[in-house]
């Protein structure tokens, strides 16, 4: 059976929802089609107050994109710690942080040439 392709732009809704769901915060959207030898379409990245609320954000994604889209990630890593968490879901990644490990490591400025949307908080 073949897999249904899913819109980069119906993801993106999704993952944002879920994580608004739990409140999760700076939301940012780098776009890396423009970019040669990116890995992927789209890093979605925000930050949780606690190892609880980034395993929180992880599970609302996760939950929201299968219950909308019946899709799963391809891969999950750091849930353990739960101070990274990287949701690999093909054409957008996810990477929801603890705020000073999300401050430490500053991956957005990694992607400089990349366009960058802020999602302004709802709460």
């Amino acid at each position: 059976m073949a897999k249904k392709t899913i819109n980069n732009d119906d993801l993106l809704a999704n993952i944002i929802k879920g994580i608004e769901e739990v409140k999760g915060n700076d939301i940012s959207i780098l776009d890396l089609r423009e970019i040669d030898a990116a890995v992927c379409d789209y890093y979605v990245i925000c930050n949780g107050n606690s190892n609880t609320q980034v395993n929180a954000i992880v599970n609302s994604i996760q939950k929201t994109v299968s219950k909308e889209l019946k899709d799963k990630p391809w891969h999950v890593e750091g849930s353990d710690n739960a101070e990274w968490v990287l949701m690999d879901y093909v054409n957008i990644v996810v990477h929801v942080f603890q705020k000073q490990i999300r401050e430490y490591y500053n991956i957005e400025s990694l992607w400089g040439d990349a366009k960058i949307t802020t999602i302004e908080n709802k709460y």
